[in-house]
């Protein structure tokens, strides 16, 4: 686990400053502490900082081919490099190095872009092709590692792992998008492929850059989710699914240094450190963040797991008091951020980076296994609405959506305001209204007047429609899912994972979003995923020799923080001092009054607006430090 970047002369060879290319370089140099390395001629200049995991002597970067002709800067890892080794070697390419990164620039003189097909792992990477005069720039296929660019006034193209270093460069204009409040209000984080800047872009998940001085810079999706040729049985999904998941584990293992695993107490990170458990000799390292506030607190459940598999364990509670963190998590993300399990994410990293280098985790399971509530939820909206004509559905639930109270306080089964809402929409609406942190009418009655006109109609919906139209299926499961896959986990999941480990230089890998257990699962029968109201049945069930049937069938609790008691208590002044800023007040975005209503109505206990306020929190913190 790295961070790469570089400048590229995109119309005519001059020279680049190895100065402004070091210091973009050293701004995320947290992504990298063990070493750094530079590349430059009259076109490209790469940089690289290394966390150094395989290979630990040989593995400095830019790597090269035999001829210095073809040079590459990689982060993130090949798991299957070693047979790609074997092979490139057989058709003559010659090693200098046993790390995963030099297979990339022989893949590349063998088998062009197509060579993308051939890498299983985490990456991004950028290579430069001295005799073809080419720039590869490419993404792994989910988005796990990211990558950003931009092109300057001068006509140069800027890219590196991290925004902070783009927004680093003399060049790059920072001026903020008008758009990306209206989405991040709506998904709590900025969709690819923007960014809060209207000049800076992240390339997209499973996509490339190609660029040749004196030509257009070209971006090509090379994988997407296909329909399934065909729909796995019961017996087929139970026999195969533990070791589809074991092949997943154990390619992760891969590595030079001490390795660990994440354990919530949930059911997917328990059955990661279950299969880990059988697959090495030693005691597995695990490590889980517990609360003070008992309703959120797992680590009793963690603590099961790490007796039963008898795991070197750490736990640490944490409270608000601890929550200096809220005042870094700008900094640590860039950009608007409202995911509040950043904060716990970013203290189980710290955590494990006390006794690990890399550490792998339970990410995906619910996105491929179909584990969210809404899901469920969303599936038997879908039935009824392939019953109930539109005609009809939409004036009557639409009505009783405007109506319906906004109970967040209530138990779940009383909660019908969003429910009411979908059914009058279709698909694509009501997932989209699902999804949203605030949804439409609450971000409008926050919004100046000034701003929704300036918005000329536009809404992130339109990012969930663009995706929706490549779904590969009409399921009303594997369609959500799909979307799920293309929005909330590169933009929301990953993004978190990646940005608060390599702020403490660990390296997370995620055995559950491996492309090819990704693919295998999403032929599994959705009447298997979702049973008797049950998520991630088939996957439970398979499970079920491995961890304790009240830890796999207990209600889930998710990775969250009471924010709502925070707010009226130890976080009150924060919000106030943050939220009804003179800097939020004359963005032009919102509406002071609007803003004071909505703080006032929770803190004084009248309404309970936690999960919206958190978006205010961490938009106020990004905005006041413009």
């Amino acid at each position: 686990m790295c961070g790469i970047s570089g400048i590229f002369n995109l119309h005519k060879a001059h020279s680049i400053s190895h100065g402004v290319l070091q210091h973009i370089n050293n701004t995320q140099s947290h992504r990298g502490p063990d070493d750094e390395g530079y590349y430059i001629d009259d076109y490209v200049g790469l940089a690289h900082r290394r966390l150094s995991i395989i290979d630990l002597s040989g593995g400095h970067q830019p790597v090269f081919n035999e001829d210095k002709s073809v040079c590459v800067v990689f982060n993130g890892e090949i798991y299957n490099f070693q047979p790609l080794v074997n092979e490139l070697s057989e058709l003559g390419h010659i090693f200098s190095t046993l790390s995963d990164t030099e297979v990339i620039v022989h893949a590349w003189e063998e088998w062009g872009t197509k060579c993308l097909q051939r890498f299983q792992g985490m990456f991004t990477f950028a290579l430069w092709d001295k005799r073809q005069r080419q720039l590869f720039i490419a993404r792994d296929r989910l988005g796990k590692k990211p990558l950003h660019y931009a092109i300057t006034a001068k006509g140069q193209l800027v890219f590196a792992s991290e925004l902070k270093a783009l927004v680093a460069h003399p060049d790059i204009d920072i001026t903020l998008r008008n758009e990306m409040t209206e989405e991040f209000l709506m998904f709590g984080y900025i969709p690819d492929p923007y960014t809060a800047y209207k000049n800076i872009y992240k390339l997209d998940a499973a996509h490339y850059l190609l660029i040749t001085p004196e030509a257009k810079v070209t971006q090509t999706k090379y994988w997407d989710l296909s329909t399934p040729s065909r729909i796995l049985t019961w017996d087929e999904t139970q026999h195969d699914l533990i070791e589809h998941l074991k092949e997943a584990v154990k390619t992760r293992m891969m590595a030079d240094v001490p390795l660990g695993a994440f354990l919530s107490g949930g059911v997917d990170s328990s059955a990661i450190v279950a299969l880990m458990a059988g697959l090495q000799n030693d005691s597995v390292n695990t490590c889980s963040i517990g609360f003070n506030e008992q309703a959120y607190d797992e680590s009793d459940y963690a603590t099961r797991i790490a007796e039963r598999y008898h795991t070197n364990h750490s736990t640490k509670i944490v409270s608000a008091q601890e929550y200096d963190l809220i005042d870094q998590l700008t900094d640590i993300y860039d950009e608007p951020f409202a995911d509040s399990s950043a904060l716990p994410t970013y203290k189980v990293c710290q955590l494990a980076r006390e006794s690990v280098k890399v550490a792998l985790s339970g990410d995906g399971g619910d996105e491929i296994f179909a584990g969210y509530r809404r899901h469920r939820f969303q599936v038997a909206e879908a039935n009824l609405r392939n019953k109930i004509p539109y005609t009809f559905r939409k004036p009557l639930f639409g009505a009783l959506g405007k109506v319906y109270p906004k109970a967040d306080w209530a138990p779940q089964r009383f909660r019908a305001k969003t429910t009411f809402q979908s059914l009058a929409m279709n698909a694509v609406e009501a997932y989209g209204n699902t999804m949203s942190r605030l949804r439409t009418e609450q971000r409008n009655k926050l919004f100046t007047q000034e701003y929704i006109t300036s918005l000329d109609g536009y809404s992130g919906l339109e990012i969930i429609k663009h995706h929706a139209k490549n779904a590969p299926t009409a399921d009303p499961l594997k369609f959500v899912q799909y979307l799920d896959i293309k929005t909330w986990l590169p933009g929301d999941i990953l993004t978190k994972v990646d940005r608060a480990s390599m702020a403490n230089s660990l390296e997370v890998r995620a055995p559950l979003l491996d492309h090819k257990l990704m693919e295998w699962a999403f032929a599994i029968k959705s009447s298997d995923n979702i049973r008797s109201n049950q998520g991630k049945f088939a996957f439970k069930n398979a499970l079920e020799p491995y961890v304790d049937a009240d830890i796999l069938y207990r209600p889930k609790m998710g990775f969250s923080i009471p924010i709502s008691q925070w707010f009226r208590g130890p976080l009150k002044e924060k919000l106030e001092k943050s939220v009804l800023s003179q800097s939020m007040f004359d963005s032009g975005y919102f509406d002071p009054k609007s803003l004071k209503q909505l703080v006032n109505d929770h803190t004084s206990g009248r309404s309970d607006h936690g999960d919206s306020l958190w978006c205010l929190l961490m938009f106020a913190q990004f905005l006041n430090r413009q």
